[in-house]
């Protein structure tokens, strides 16, 4: 049924070849930016050359959160009075890894992208002109005519550092896609993917070394974030070697040995602080946006237009494309309030600042949203901040006998608004959003008091925090 927004196809062109939004790429924000776009009554393509669902439903944050979440609960019970503490079986877990992600098939993505009325085009998507991209596959070429827009949803892709190029070395997609556990693995990179990855492997037996090149892990996070992981992966018996940079690495016989195997020969890594060998290395030192291939000059576009939002009014992106927060989550909120805009749906326009929210899950866990304390001070604004250990709580303690962790708000002195907070401990994760309601409301913190938590749970730390505060803010 054609909607009041929605247009017939252009005379003398194929129905099939013409449509109000193009997106190139079939990830999360790709799919959200077409379902949107169509629900406010446009037609969508949505190019994909290779599985639909994007990176996120395969290799990143699916398999790696069936991957950690069993294992939180294995090291929860190990340290919770009353439960005989049970063993990981290697075999069930990297099954329900492989049942998460579907075996590696995306006929059920595609089958959701018809049913909620999207056309699924197979092939390698390439601007060619104005409101044109070409689609290439299987030695066929088609091209498509987008009448309002052109979306770019490309994802993003590893960086590899110069010394650790050409080893065939192990991506995220690897890690995720493990198949056989490395005897020893060297992760090299300090943040998100890194500890992670950290954590399972370790779990899974390897013997994990963590070359980190700053100063800390999780850099972006309060201090006390990155030291609390670092703890508990020691504990874990990684080692975690901070102020470390690879200078040279080498393997014999480099090649792709496949998705998530181990490679026959060793890789030597020479490094600022001596030398290493290990059966694999994983790199997880950053992602940039995937914007070559595009056919971007064409059209008088670069790389630096996309990510300064400096575009054709037909051209968008969206997502990791976009260069902006490289988080699944943030691409799938870019890509709502796109798609709205393009149906002329958007009933609001969104705030001037959207706080980025983040979960991390190790163990203990990291949830943070908006400034950290150092982030705010540099922007200007008049800082106060709260803080609290985590076993404050009851819910926290009564969690797990280990329990450990702290939290913390970064407050504005004079609007009594809440600017950032920090939480790590057990469930740190679902304490985020919460604060994410409170920064985008900008909410005084004098109003938060009588948000009651329930008891006895973790959410209790907010009044352990709001306590904190000078009497004057709450």
């Amino acid at each position: 049924m054609t909607t009041a927004n929605q247009s017939t196809p252009e005379a003398g062109a194929s129905g099939q070849d013409v449509a109000d939004v193009v997106v190139i790429g079939g990830g999360p924000a790709g799919e959200n930016v077409a379902q949107y776009a169509h629900e406010g009554g446009l037609s969508a393509v949505v190019v994909e050359e290779s599985l639909m669902g994007g990176d996120c439903s395969y290799y990143a944050c699916m398999p790696s959160k069936a991957l950690l979440r069993p294992l939180e609960v294995a090291h929860t019970a190990q340290h919770l009075g009353g439960v005989d503490s049970p063993e990981v079986a290697t075999h069930d877990l990297l099954a329900r890894r492989d049942s998460w992600v579907s075996h590696y098939d995306d006929a059920g993505q595609v089958r959701w992208a018809e049913d909620a009325g999207l056309r699924v085009v197979r092939g390698h998507g390439e601007i060619v002109g104005p409101r044109k991209v070409r689609v290439t596959g299987d030695g066929q070429s088609r091209t498509l005519t987008a009448r309002k827009a052109v979306v770019l949803a490309t994802g993003s892709t590893a960086v590899v550092p110069p010394a650790l190029a050409g080893l065939h070395a192990w991506s995220s997609k690897d890690a995720t896609g493990i198949v056989e556990v490395p005897g020893s693995t060297a992760v090299v990179g300090g943040g998100v993917v890194a500890v992670e990855a950290a954590t399972w492997l370790a779990a899974l037996g390897s013997r994990v070394t963590l070359l980190v090149r700053g100063e800390s892990l999780l850099s972006g996070n309060e201090p006390f974030a990155g030291d609390l992981v670092q703890a508990s992966l020691e504990n874990a018996g990684v080692d975690v070697r901070l102020r470390t940079e690879v200078r040279e690495a080498t393997r014999e016989d480099a090649r792709d040995t496949g998705l998530g195997r181990v490679h026959g020969s060793p890789v030597r890594l020479c490094t600022t602080h001596g030398e290493l060998e290990v059966d694999e290395v994983l790199v997880a030192t950053g992602r940039t946006p995937r914007l070559t291939d595009l056919g971007l000059e064409s059209v008088g576009v670069t790389a630096r237009d996309v990510r300064s939002g400096n575009l054709p009014d037909w051209l968008h992106a969206v997502g990791d494309a976009a260069g902006c927060s490289l988080l699944t989550h943030m691409g799938k909120y870019e890509a709502r309030v796109l798609g709205a805009r393009l149906a002329g749906m958007l009933e609001s326009e969104p705030p001037a600042v959207v706080p980025v929210p983040q979960a991390v899950f190790t163990d203990p866990q990291v949830g943070s949203v908006g400034l950290t304390e150092r982030a705010a001070r540099e922007a200007g604004h008049r800082v106060v901040v709260a803080e609290a250990p985590i076993t404050g709580t009851a819910g926290a303690a009564l969690s797990r006998d280990d329990a450990a962790g702290r939290a913390k708000l970064v407050v504005d002195r004079d609007s009594g608004a809440l600017l950032g907070a920090t939480f790590v401990g057990p469930d740190a994760a679902e304490l985020v959003h919460a604060a994410t309601v409170a920064v985008v409301g900008q909410v005084p913190v004098r109003v938060l008091r009588h948000a009651v938590p329930s008891y006895p749970t973790v959410s209790e730390i907010w009044l352990r925090l709001l306590e904190d505060l000078p009497v004057g803010l709450r």
